[in-house]
């Protein structure tokens, strides 16, 4: 078939005649393109059943589309989607299983002392305003949002960062209306052991951060190192422990599973016109095990960008761990 090899291959088409046994392949990709070869041009098209109706009659066989789909089942076709390649952060990753491994042995010494391990992470940023919500609720009219989500008519983009205490099955979320920095990030993990951390944890001298791997608490960020340096270990006197999940691995940090995913099932269907409307749904968020979160506004600007040099981090009272250098450290407060 000429230009057959310029395409990828999705699927054969096996018809077969009520006389005789004659059998009749079909090849086509997933995109329309023009393919020249050998002075020829091919039109590449959807398979689609009335598609490639069209050409077994051309080629001599009737079929209509629902017998085309007969046909193909009994083949073992049928329509499916792309499918990731399974393992591959796995792979990528070598020390993933380590990391874990040692994740899990700091957090039970960490329970061990009565010492606080909080997970973090920035959920999605959402636009305040009358704009549609993915999910359902119950009411006799649906409610009328936006025809479009555009940014331009929102009245502000918040940023919520959440803090989850693993221990006592608490949430803390900081909603800010600046950027997703390190600074913000920090600046939210502060906010939290002022008002809570050091109120529950009297005693405690060490905290234990469990964080993603990327964005402003990303364990290549020299932002995030140096503002725990001045804003959480100096001023505290605290020391804190960090690690980081590996790449690919956000959806085993608690935040996730235990605060955001029931953030986003309280709200769901719900347009957040106001801040105060979407303060109140995370205010009211709650579970069958018992979780209660609290939500604040920060409304401090937190400008991109901010310069760390390697003097400043070299400066950092920072101990690298001997397991994943790279994803645990620990921080200590400056002589």
């Amino acid at each position: 078939m000429p230009g057959s090899g310029h395409g990828r291959v999705v699927g054969a088409v096996v018809v077969a005649c009520a006389s005789r046994a004659s059998f009749v392949g079909y090849l086509s990709s997933t995109q329309t393109a023009s393919v020249k070869f050998a002075g020829l041009e091919k039109k590449w098209v959807r398979a689609s059943l009335s598609y490639l109706s069209k050409q077994l009659k051309e080629a001599g066989h009737e079929a209509c589309p629902h017998t085309v789909r007969d046909l193909l089942k009994r083949q073992g076709f049928s329509l499916k989607g792309n499918e990731r390649k399974q393992g591959q952060s796995r792979s990528n990753c070598p020390e993933r299983d380590e990391q874990f491994r040692y994740m899990a042995s700091k957090r039970e010494a960490f329970k061990a002392a009565g010492w606080p391990i909080i997970s973090v992470d920035t959920k999605k940023k959402e636009l305040i305003g009358n704009f549609r919500r993915p999910g359902k609720t119950w009411c006799k009219k649906p409610t009328e949002v936006n025809e479009h989500d555009y940014s331009s008519q929102a009245e502000c983009l918040a940023v919520p960062f959440g803090i989850y205490n693993v221990a006592r099955n608490t949430g803390y979320v900081v909603v800010g209306l600046s950027h997703n920095t390190s600074e913000f990030a920090v600046s939210s993990i502060s906010r939290w052991w002022q008002d809570e951390g050091r109120v529950v944890y009297p005693r405690a001298a060490e905290l234990l951060i469990l964080a993603d791997g990327g964005g402003g608490n990303g364990y290549r960020s020299r932002a995030w190192r140096w503002n725990l340096q001045v804003k959480i270990c100096n001023p505290h006197r605290l020391t804190v422990t960090v690690c980081h999940y590996p790449p690919g691995c956000s959806k085993w940090n608690p935040v996730e599973h235990r605060l955001f995913s029931q953030i986003s099932n309280n709200w769901a269907g719900i347009p957040l016109r106001s801040l105060a409307i979407m303060l109140g749904y995370i205010r009211g968020t709650t579970t069958t095990t018992g979780l209660t979160v609290k939500a604040v506004l920060d409304e401090g600007i937190y400008p991109k960008g901010q310069k760390v040099s390697w003097k400043d981090v070299d400066s950092l009272n920072l101990t690298p761990h001997e397991v994943c250098p790279e994803w645990n450290y620990t921080i200590r407060p400056s002589e």
